[in-house]
């Protein structure tokens, strides 16, 4: 349920000052003049545009109108709740009990990973063109006023982890030192979207022993190693969007490890997430209808990986969106398996 945000490093909606008043509020920018900025004009504002300017800088500091991230996040617990009530014949509650405080939490949790991210990264972001107007890098919001409204995040975090057993207490607490150092990866590593997909596929793991009491770990093992692959794949691509900035910037990614032989290594990438998850539904006893769903998933990343221009920053974007669907096709299938169980 907890979170980094590589995958929101997105710049705000491209939007006049006017339509962003906390820009040029001395509430938010004390003693930062904007008198001779040169913003870009209103192109599609953001639904966020339409809260009380105070709260602005907060809502894009947890992306909240980027709804990918979190579903990014959300599709694991998904999976491992579904199966864990698919293995144990739970009824329909359980699994609509825990669906929906991991949505919740995936929410809370997403937002305090971007926060997190921001906070390390404010100085990097402020050198790539994409993340320079985050809350954090124009002065929007102070580190003093983001680390207070981390707080509050962990602290609504806490309250829907409190509603699960001891064991997945401890499970989900334990993940927040891999949300805390992901940041601090890209400076040294040209891996940080493998800590990324340790991080976001802990509900891998979290959502069995929230339905079973503790983690079966020969079906979860392989579950949460194929979700750490296909975090590979949708986070180098989207790392590709600023792999020019982050030369420059000095950070590192598996967009640049890759280079000219990303296409090549996604695809290898995409075989063995589906394979790993396949073989936990082998584990599991799951019947057709969920290798129908990993099936139709295969198919969206090789759609994907095909159309994709590593060089365009837009087709990044929409690969990026569109691997997303596959964590969607998987969920369905299993959750099809899961309904079919019952006739």
């Amino acid at each position: 349920m907890l979170a980094g945000c590589s995958i929101s490093r997105r710049a705000f909606p491209q939007i006049s000052s006017l339509s962003r008043p906390w820009l040029t509020s001395n509430t938010w920018l004390r003693g930062i003049s904007t008198k001779n900025a040169q913003l870009p004009a209103v192109t599609n504002p953001s639904w966020v545009e339409r809260l009380p300017p105070k709260f602005r800088p907060y809502m894009y500091l947890t992306r909240i109108d980027k709804p990918i991230g979190t579903l990014l996040l959300f599709y694991p617990c998904t999976w491992s709740i579904t199966m864990a009530s698919y293995s144990l014949q739970t009824p329909f509650t359980t699994p609509l009990t825990y669906i929906a405080l991991f949505g919740t939490g995936a929410i809370v949790m997403r937002g305090a990973g971007c926060t997190i991210n921001d906070m390390w990264d404010k100085n990097l972001d402020k050198a790539v063109e994409r993340t320079r107007e985050r809350p954090l890098a124009t002065g929007a919001i102070t580190q003093r006023q983001a680390l207070i409204f981390l707080a509050g995040q962990l602290t609504i975090g806490l309250a829907v982890l409190l509603q699960l057993n001891w064991y997945s207490i401890l499970l989900g607490a334990s993940s927040l030192s891999v949300v805390t150092i992901y940041p601090f990866m890209k400076r040294i590593t040209h891996w940080p979207q493998a800590v990324l997909g340790l991080a976001f596929n802990w509900g891998a793991l979290l959502g069995w022993s929230a339905v079973a009491g503790v983690v079966d770990w020969q079906v979860c093992l392989p579950l949460y190693a194929g979700g750490v692959c296909w975090t590979l794949v949708y986070d180098s691509i989207y790392a590709h969007q600023d792999k020019k900035d982050d030369v420059t910037a000095g950070i590192r990614s598996t967009a640049l490890l890759f280079g000219s032989q990303s296409r090549l290594i996604l695809s290898g990438l995409s075989v063995s997430s589906m394979s790993f998850i396949a073989l936990a539904g082998y584990l599991n006893a799951q019947t057709a209808p969920f290798y129908l769903g990993v099936g139709l998933a295969t198919i969206q990343l090789a759609h994907v990986l095909v159309r994709t221009d590593f060089h365009n920053r837009e087709s990044c974007w929409k690969g990026f969106v569109g691997c997303g669907w596959s964590g969607f096709w998987i969920w369905a299938g299993t959750l099809t398996d899961y309904a079919f169980s019952f006739l």
